[in-house]
């Protein structure tokens, strides 16, 4: 039910901001960023369930500088911001407790340029800077109770999806005046407070009018009633006269820093290639091809469609010719490398992820992909370098721990190969697959080993969980 998946985010907040704020507060208006931050940790075990996120490092490493050259302008951010692309159409954008700002696939792809981003962002970090999250969950605490039952009536009730529709949006209707709705005084701050640090990051104010602008022309409700921008920021004709305005009166304060506009329409490419219709960004390439035949990015996204649509071959004509334009990017050499592993080419993806890495050795996917190139060459030594290479750099990366596990089994070093996929299951929240295979992982090692010590850690800190 798609309501569940969207609609009810927003609201998510507040049920968790219920225990939380009954403990302690600072003021009667805000709680402290501390407790701020620990809402944010449960809203996000909530946004993970709920929403489909787009982990594409290509798409979201982007979003996150555009928005960190932002942050960069304040001289004390609150939090430490993480950023957040959604699989969802929907125009719509929002920051959550704590530090967690999202943007919707739809409202990111209809952008034409980086300002436009930067003006979006802005705002929602505003917003933040503001405390306006912190003040609405304050004052949705009226709602009541019996609101948040039937709100959570709706999510979890186990019947037709249009019964559960109704209960949920009844409850909504009751509530959504003070849970989901900045009120016009927080859009006129967050716009106000939005602007200047944009113009400090070197960005003018048209991105944001311009993206307003496409948010108004579709003024729609998703699927069973998924929340658009302009319903959760109410005063849409208003903030655009107000940006119009200051653009007017401070003219200086347009544009004083140049963007290079190449990394967003790659992102904005991938966006389309890998997370949109299929037929549409066919249309969408072959368009831009016939405008300029020699339009690299449009051949890399006619690669990227091919490829998800198991067209193979087509999709390696394509990225050869993107490559052959712009010889240098690590990006579509990536890509072009991992279509040829996923044909089972290893020798020619090996090659094309080493030159991807020679020019991005921070690239963890490349990484990744060149370990299982390596493994599937027989070259295990090589991979297990590889992986352990992707691990340090990138910590989080949990298919890397995985395979570092695989490699070593096949080396037959199986207490390394248990300890390391142990690891991962635990990381995972999977405890009883992590448990199996680090008590496995006890009988390889000598008592009082540094090897064996790390195991016994691992199921002290499983065993406390």
């Amino acid at each position: 039910m798609r309501l569940t998946t969207i609609a009810i985010i927003p609201l998510l907040m507040i049920v968790i901001a219920m225990r939380i704020v009954s403990e302690a507060y600072a003021s009667p208006l805000y709680m402290t960023t501390k407790e701020e931050e620990e809402l944010g940790k449960e809203f996000m075990v909530n946004v993970r369930k709920y929403l489909t996120l787009i982990e594409d490092p290509t798409i979201v490493n982007y979003v996150r500088s555009i928005g960190e050259r932002i942050v960069a302008q304040h001289t004390s951010p609150p939090f430490e911001f993480e950023y957040y692309v959604v699989k969802e159409d929907v125009y719509n954008a929002f920051a959550a407790p704590g530090g967690h700002v999202f943007i919707n696939s739809g409202l990111l792809a209809a952008m034409e340029n980086e300002e436009e981003l930067a003006g979006i962002l802005a705002h929602e970090l505003a917003h933040v800077f503001c405390r306006h999250i912190s003040k609405r969950i304050e004052q949705s605490k009226k709602i009541g109770y019996v609101t948040l039952a039937g709100i959570l009536a709706g999510i979890f009730l186990g019947g037709s999806p249009e019964l559960a529709g109704a209960i949920t949006s009844g409850s909504i209707a009751a509530g959504k005046s003070l849970a989901l709705n900045y009120s016009r005084e927080d859009e006129r701050q967050a716009d106000q407070i939005g602007f200047k640090y944009l113009t400090k990051a070197g960005y003018g104010g048209e991105g944001l009018l311009n993206v307003l602008r496409k948010i108004r022309s579709k003024r729609w409700f998703g699927p069973e009633h998924i929340p658009s921008y302009v319903t959760t920021h109410p005063a849409i004709e208003e903030r655009m006269a107000y940006l119009d305005t200051r653009i007017q009166i401070h003219p200086k304060q347009k544009r004083s820093a140049a963007t290079d506009s190449t990394e967003f329409d790659k992102m904005r490419t991938k966006l389309i290639a890998m997370y949109g219709d299929t037929t549409a960004a066919h249309n969408t390439f072959d368009a831009e091809l016939r405008k300029n035949p020699r339009d690299a990015l449009a051949y890399y996204g006619k690669g990227l469609v091919l490829a998800r649509e198991g067209k193979r071959k087509k999709a390696v004509e394509n990225l050869k010719i993107a490559v052959q334009l712009r010889p240098l990017d690590a990006d579509i050499l990536r890509d072009l490398g991992k279509t040829y592993f996923h044909m089972g080419d290893y020798g020619n993806a090996l090659n094309t992820l080493k030159g991807s890495l020679a020019f991005n050795s921070m690239d963890s996917e490349g990484r990744f992909l060149l370990g299982r190139a390596q493994m599937e060459t027989g070259d295990l030594q090589a991979a297990l370098d590889s992986f352990k290479t992707l691990v340090s750099s990138a910590p989080g990366h949990l298919r890397g721990t995985y395979y570092i596990g695989e490699t070593y089994g096949k080396l037959g070093k199986l207490g390394e190969a248990h300890y390391h996929i142990g690891i991962y299951y635990k990381e995972k929240g999977r405890s009883k697959n992590a448990r199996f295979h680090l008590k496995r992982a006890l009988g390889y090692f000598a008592k009082d080993t540094e090897e064996r010590l790390a195991v016994e850690k691992a199921l002290k800190e499983l065993s406390g969980s």
